[in-house]
């Protein structure tokens, strides 16, 4: 952990949250603060500033709008998982365009949610990202399905995912596709990063999620 982060109030989720319209952060801070199971640790206008507040305090959970000055929600999400892969971010915003949900989740947001989610369904989402779900409402998804689909891998990764999803090892896929091992590797990473997971087993379950593979 950060030497410089915040204390951490027993058993309460610290968030941070960065909007550049104080009256959506003073009410996100209203709302979160009657959690008891919830406490705001630092609030940012600017995608720079919410870098910064999430370095200094190591929220677990940060909200971010996506259009903010300076740096973007989409850049600010890149610069804080580039300082930790598994920071739980939430993307709170007004935009749903396919493309701005795209470039969200392969970002790293780990949620996406308009401003005109309900309170209740915003709280449940805070502690499901929390808890180490991802929290896309079904609406949010019909549209990621348009902007992600099988043009965003190689044809080789394609290959790749589709003999990964039979249960093969690297070593037969290597085979399979008269590739080195660590050829495979290397495009195991690439899939990962694209399909915004961590292993395996998340790759073959997002990948049949999306439509990418068949059984």
């Amino acid at each position: 952990m950060n030497a410089t982060a915040s204390p951490r109030p027993e058993g309460k989720i610290r968030i941070l949250i960065g909007d550049d319209h104080s009256v959506v952060r003073e009410g996100l801070a209203a709302m979160i603060g009657r959690q008891g199971d919830m406490t705001v640790v630092a609030e940012a206008a600017n995608g720079v500033d919410a870098v910064a507040e999430w370095a200094e305090h190591r929220p677990d959970v940060t909200l971010l709008d996506l259009r903010m000055p300076l740096l973007d929600g989409v850049g600010a999400i890149q610069a804080i998982r580039g300082k930790d892969r598994s920071a739980r971010i939430i993307v709170l915003t007004t935009f749903d365009t396919d493309n701005d949900i795209s470039l969200a989740i392969k970002a790293g947001a780990k949620a996406y949610l308009l401003k005109d989610t309900l309170r209740e369904d915003l709280l449940a989402c805070i502690r499901r990202v929390h808890s180490g779900e991802t929290c896309i409402p079904a609406a949010v998804l019909a549209k990621l399905a348009i902007g992600l689909t099988q043009a965003d891998l190689t044809d080789r990764e394609q290959k790749v995912l589709s003999l990964l999803v039979q249960g093969k090892s690297n070593k037969e896929i290597g085979v399979s596709l008269y590739i080195a091992e660590t050829t495979v590797k290397s495009h195991l990473r690439n899939i990962f990063d694209k399909l915004n997971v961590l292993s395996r087993t998340e790759a073959i379950a997002e990948a049949i999620r999306r439509g990418l593979v068949s059984l």
